[in-house]
């Protein structure tokens, strides 16, 4: 630093690509940094990259770039010169704008026996743009200083790919365990329970806290549960009086709060609104579980609600969603049996994951949802990578092991904050009755079953012993309606079973695992790029797919950011399916959760986007329905994504199974009779409705709904066989109307192009308030144009002809000449010819388009007489604000303007003008909220100490960068 006269020039002459430099860091605090080295070409490819294991926080430890720039200057075998670029973006580590100043670093090699050494010195600078350089320069001894020289150390060498493979890392926890504990903290000095509950899984290092006592203490029970830095609050309420009906009066709500993660919606009126598509699939999960444990009889309107109030982002809410209601529930007086619970499970790597980061989902095979009781499974939900049933069984089982220790976790919780469970509103069941109902009626029950009805013609015998029942007990047992249905229901549940336990005959004269007759057709619709026409005995859907580009993408806005769904299935289940009447409009929660299991049934079976770049719509209107439309459903769409000519990797075919019991209120056991493809009655009348499929070799989605108190391990292998043998029958017959997928697509379809810019041409394309790119949809006659954050541009339309001189025009705008716009006129593009923005000052930018990866803005303007435009400039999304923004279009428009205030960076190396409305904020003491508070958003938290503008190097980063940089020559 102190001799710039012996500090050359910061470019590789050498080398066409520069040497690359990026760090992972983790939180280990001494694990050496490793050195990855791959020379695929000497002389245009050589690729360097340093991966430093440093905990974020130790603001300290900033060896990284001194590590790599003695690396890359000991490199003189491969590289003469000792002058590099290093680009390198870490903000965490290192904030724009800041000088790193290092002193002497030495290199030892041992050459003919003698040791000789080598010395240089570094300084680095990370500019505006959060690059960083690292000036290398050879060092005398005699200038050299030994009290702070770095010595070279261990480096490990290895190849690197192109593409690194992700590994799984799991950090040890302490072991499974559970404590209850109380304190007078409460509001007014009450109690406050708390359960803490260790899962003992390794990579879950957070325990769950389930607290009650402190909020909500009007409903009949309420909880908050803690895992890391997510918050969720359930409650439990109930009406006082009962309701004269037949069934349990239970409804579930469950909401994904925006500011859980430092968010709002983006509605007009900012506000959460109606339950988003994915929030009732977590009220669905909530409900399935916890509906067959609350006593039978239990009439009282009853509520179980649930918030995320906080969201870290480091694991999905889901789970604790269930577990929070369920512990809610089982504190409060509402009669549930048992406490439930419920746990994620991942397959990663060949191991299974219990509750999987979100990154290490992205490379799961198995998204397995289980809840249950400490005895028994309840309710499986999930989806695979064509994994077989071994290992869902194995999964399963692991899941359940979780669901255990919390289980008996809340029962402790239970004896010191739990309520006595109403049972006095529960009507006894009336003496007599059953025993009558059985000796009148079970040889007309029998003769309904052995006559071997259509379901119309069932349906209409079932009405009129119904009528019948009522008609011969009114007078013995008069108001008692429910209470006579309920008995005649038990009947005929019992008789059912007794039938097929019996014959191994079922009431529609099929054996237990025959699958009805099916009957299937491709191609009936000539204007729709594909369609099919699926019937299994009295279940039928009309499935079609449709085709689009990037633009068609289904987006989902979520606590966790905006999702882009490329396929999705939308499943439309018509009162007149059933020969009925009703409501007709948005999808209900079972449509929306049906409609899912199906989309998941599908995924694993579609191309890449690399492959096949279209967005997938499939929809399936079902149109007779008798058990399973959900399975048929999957059924047809396979085969409508065959027909429109989409390169399935392989076809998929789906079947519910059920399984009938003697007992309803007990756990499944070697009595129980399993049955495959089930009818609607069997769904009704039976314990188990489990849905299953997959191709030939494996699973792609499950889901399991039990009646009774749990599901043995040795009962779902069984179903699980059975269901494999149905699934390959089904195949089979699919194989009949379509065996693989059209060879092309249909004439209907768009065509898709792509091609790359440069990614400071974006604006050029896109242009002031998108105006550039709707006329070149126009002029051109395309469907569409999607410009992606890399500089990816997809174009969509008929004629390739128009579609070719549309991308050539692109290129003319983008490149150094610009221009114009229209059909091929090639016309110089006006630009900018005002004053030039001065670095560091502070403007109001009008908003000229919103991404996902930032907004432009113009903060100077153009000509009075627009012949010349506006200088724009990028404002990224990781300089709007002093903490984390998922949703960039989201964020804005919650904010309501259409100018911000922004400090101008200056250009970045491609000459892009860079903006900042973060240090905007900085500059007005705006700062992150503390550590230890939640958020999701936010994500990593930077450093509060900032870095010097010349740093003295401690004895123990100087130990470290000797570690890092031993070894070098040797390669």
């Amino acid at each position: 630093q102190n001799e710039p006269e012996k500090t050359s020039a910061v470019h590789d002459g050498h080398h066409n690509t520069p040497f690359a430099v990026a760090t992972s860091p983790t939180n280990s605090e001494k694990a050496p940094p490793v050195l990855h080295q791959n020379n695929r070409d000497h002389n245009n490819n050589s690729l360097l990259a340093i991966s430093t294991e440093v905990a974020l926080s130790q603001p300290k430890m900033r060896f990284t770039l001194v590590a790599v720039a003695a690396v890359i200057s000991s490199l003189s075998n491969l590289c003469p010169s000792h002058s590099f670029v290093v680009p390198f973006s870490n903000h965490a580590l290192f904030p724009p704008r800041s000088s790193l100043g290092f002193d002497i670093v030495r290199s030892s090699e041992r050459k003919s026996h003698e040791l000789e050494s080598k010395y240089w010195r570094i300084h680095s600078t990370v500019d505006a743009s959060g690059e960083a350089v690292a000036d290398v320069a050879d060092v005398e001894k005699s200038d050299v200083d030994s009290s702070n020289v770095a010595e070279k150390g261990d480096a490990e060498v290895v190849e690197e790919t192109e593409d690194a493979e992700w590994k799984l890392v799991l950090e040890e926890v302490p072991p499974a365990s559970y404590e209850v504990t109380s304190s007078p903290t409460a509001p007014g000095g009450g109690n406050v329970h708390t359960l803490t509950i260790h899962l003992g899984a390794p990579g879950h290092p957070d325990p769950i806290v389930i607290e009650t006592g402190k909020i909500g203490r009007q409903a009949s029970a309420a909880v908050t549960l803690t895992r890391g830095e997510s918050v969720l609050y359930a409650t439990a309420s109930r009406d006082k009086d009962t309701r004269d009906i037949d069934f349990l009066p239970l409804s579930v709500e469950h909401q994904e709060r925006f500011s859980s993660a430092g968010m709002t919606s983006g509605s007009y009126n900012k506000r959460d609104g109606r339950p988003a598509e994915h929030e009732i699939l977590v009220c669905r999960l909530i409900d399935r579980p916890l509906r067959p444990l609350i006593a039978d009889g239990w009439r009282h309107e009853t509520q179980l609600l649930s918030w995320i109030l906080s969201y870290d982002g480091v694991r999905t809410c889901d789970p604790l969603a269930v577990t929070a209601s369920a512990a809610a529930l089982w504190l409060s007086d509402v009669p549930l049996s048992k406490p439930v619970a419920a746990a994620i499970v991942g397959y990663i790597d060949g191991q299974l994951v219990l509750n999987p980061t979100t990154e290490q989902m992205k490379h799961s095979r198995l998204n397995l949802t289980v809840a249950g009781t400490k005895d028994a499974v309840l309710m499986i939900e999930g989806a695979a990578d064509f994994l077989p049933e071994k290992l869902m069984v194995e999964a399963v089982k692991f899941g359940h092991e979780a669901i255990k220790i919390q289980c008996a976790g809340l029962e402790e919780l239970g004896k010191v904050a739990g309520k006595e469970k109403k049972y006095d509103s529960i009507k006894p069941p009336l003496e007599g009755l059953q025993e009558l109902m059985d000796e009148m009626f079970t040889a007309k029950v029998d003769e309904i079953y052995n006559s071997d009805l259509s379901k119309e013609e069932q349906s209409s015998a079932s009405s009129e012993l119904t009528e019948s029942v009522l008609n011969a007990f009114e007078e013995k047992f008069p108001d008692e309606k429910a209470a006579i249905k309920a008995a005649l229901k038990d009947l005929m549940c019992r008789r059912m079973f007794e039938k097929a336990k019996n014959t191994g005959t079922r009431i529609d004269g099929r054996k237990l695992d025959e699958v009805r007759v099916i009957d299937a057709e491709a191609g009936l619709f000539p204007r729709v790029h594909g369609s099919a026409l699926f019937t299994r005995g009295q279940t039928q859907v009309v499935a079609t797919a449709t085709l689009g580009d990037s633009g068609m993408r289904q987006k989902i806005d979520k606590i966790s950011g905006m999702e882009e769904k490329r396929f999705y299935l939308q499943y439309t289940f018509p009162p007149s399916c059933v020969g009925e009447t009703g409501r007709v409009g948005a999808p209900g929660r079972r449509e929306v959760g049906h409609g899912n299991l199906a989309e998941r049934a599908l995924v694993p079976t579609l191309p890449s986007d690399e492959e096949f770049p279209y967005t997938i719509r499939v929809e399936s209107l079902v149109t007779e329905s008798n058990g399973s439309s959900s399975m048929a459903s999957v059924c047809g769409g396979c085969l409508a994504l065959m027909d429109a000519g989409v390169p399935i990797k392989s076809p998929i075919a789906g079947i519910a199974m059920g399984m009938l019991l003697g007992d309803k209120g007990g756990v499944s056991d070697e009595n129980a009779v399993i049955v495959s493809d089930i009818l609607g009655t069997e769904d009704a009348l039976g314990t188990m409705d489990f849905k299953v499929a997959g191709n030939r070799e494996g699973i792609t989605t499950f889901q399991l709904d039990i009646k009774c108190e749990g599901l043995t391990l040795e009962t779902m292998e069984m179903a699980l066989e059975q269901a494999r043998n149905g699934r390959l029958h089904i195949l089979g017959e699919m194989e009949k109307a379509l065996k693989e997928p059209r060879p092309h697509l249909p004439s209907t379809v768009p065509k898709i192009t792509r091609m790359t810019i440069p990614e400071d041409s974006i604006g050029k394309v896109i242009g002031p308030g998108g105006r550039q790119i709707r006329a070149l949809i126009e002029d051109f006659g395309l469907v569409n144009i999607d410009v992606e954050e890399n500089g990816e541009v997809q174009l969509t339309g008929f004629d390739l002809e128009q579609m070719e001189k549309a991308k050539e025009l692109i290129t003319l705008l983008t490149s150094p000449l610009g221009g114009g716009k229209g059909k091929g006129e090639r016309v110089p593009r006006a630009e900018y010819s005002g004053p030039e923005p001065v670095e560091g000052t502070t403007y109001k930018g009008k908003i000229t388009g919103i991404h996902n990866f930032g907004v432009f803005l113009e903060i100077l303007p153009g000509a009075e007489d627009g012949s010349t435009p506006g200088l724009e400039g990028l404002c990224h999304v990781s300089e709007l604000h002093v903490e984390r923004v998922r949703n960039c279009e989201g964020f804005i428009n919650s904010m309501n303007t259409d100018h911000l205030e922004v400090v101008y960076l200056g250009k970045n190396k491609k000459g892009q003008h860079q903006l900042s409305r973060k240090a905007v904020l900085e500059s007005r003491g705006v700062e992150p909220r503390n550590n230890n508070r939640g958020g999701g958003s936010r994500g990593p938290r930077q450093n509060d100490e900032k870095p010097s503008s010349a740093l003295k190097m401690s004895k123990e980063e100087i130990d470290v960068i000797a570690q890092a940089i031993e070894g070098v020559s040797d390669i």
